[in-house]
């Protein structure tokens, strides 16, 4: 629990300073929208080219981690699409934003940290394999879906016309194509330019972090806390449960493996959350407020589940 603590608590630390200073009118809510604006569209696409264009991808991929980590999460995306329009009456555009919310894990803040402080670096390529495929599994199927629900009633030729301009105007599906592209080709960058991007990279998840905060101020959770509750419970429960079920259950794939699908599968919503509803203005309180909750939450969620993995 000290370990979750350690990794936990200086996330919400972050977030609830951008909470406060807001609150206390040290910051203007302009103020956090511009911080974000800087996160969303220049330091975090700096962060995913420079973290995937140094990845050694090939040398620890596993079909069946990948399997059972995202064919969980793909199941928890629907459940919450469908259980935000059928359950509590949104429309398909804040339906998706509120999916996405649920299957879009802090991987990389949180679940790379716990796994290597849990089960140390026998355990961790398998974990880095997750961190490196989410966003892109992620943000391209939340785009398509989005593409498709914005363009009904279009051939299935202009809707993939659409879904493939969206992803190619995003600039986080740029920088992970970018990096993939890089890292395929082994490119080696200037060391003026790998420099520059490490600076903006350490700088990027803390200033989004403080914005999200900053943002909670006007995006409280009244009247959406069944909502939230979904997504948390989709988040912390669901993802982690298939997870396990499918790689240790009905692919019987290594402990160590299992280890890592499972934790990775039990973090709270991501900021990625906030920012892909962010994009299209819609859910942007249930997203944020989930992000909140969720991370609290999972003080004490994934500490179960680091016992159900053993």
């Amino acid at each position: 629990m000290h370990a979750l603590l350690e990794v936990t608590l200086p996330v919400f630390i972050i977030i609830g300073a951008g909470y406060v200073s807001v609150l206390k009118k040290f910051f203007s809510p302009s103020d956090v929208n511009s911080l974000m604006a800087f996160a969303q569209r220049f330091a975090i696409p700096c962060l995913l080219f420079n973290a995937i264009s140094k990845l050694r991808l090939g040398e620890n991929f596993d079909a069946g981690i990948i399997a059972s980590f995202y064919i969980s999460s793909t199941i928890c995306f629907f459940l919450g699409i469908l259980g935000a329009i059928l359950i509590f009456g949104r429309t398909k555009e804040d339906a998706i934003c509120i999916g996405f919310a649920a299957f879009f894990g802090n991987t990389v803040l949180l679940g790379l940290s716990i796994v290597d402080r849990a089960y140390g670096q026998s355990s961790m390529p398998a974990a880095y394999l997750i961190a490196a495929i989410d966003a892109p599994y992620c943000y391209i199927l939340g785009i398509t879906a989005m593409a498709i629900a914005q363009k009904g009633g279009r051939s299935i030729l202009e809707n993939m016309r659409s879904i493939i301009v969206s992803v190619f105007r995003n600039s986080f599906m740029v920088a992970i194509f970018l990096g993939f592209a890089v890292n395929a080709a082994n490119i080696e960058l200037p060391r003026v330019l790998t420099d520059s991007l490490d600076m903006i990279s350490v700088a990027a998840l803390p200033a989004a972090l403080f914005a999200l905060g900053g943002i909670l101020v006007e995006y409280k959770p009244e009247g959406d806390l069944k909502v939230i509750s979904m997504v948390c419970l989709l988040s912390l429960v669901a993802h982690p449960a298939l997870a396990w079920l499918f790689s240790s259950q009905l692919l019987g794939l290594e402990h160590k493996i299992v280890r890592s699908a499972t934790v990775m599968s039990a973090m709270a919503p991501g900021v990625n959350a906030y920012i892909f509803a962010n994009m299209y203005d819609r859910a942007k309180r249930v997203a944020a407020s989930s992000v909140l909750i969720g991370t609290v939450l999972s003080i004490a969620t994934a500490s179960v589940w680091l016992l159900v993995a053993g």
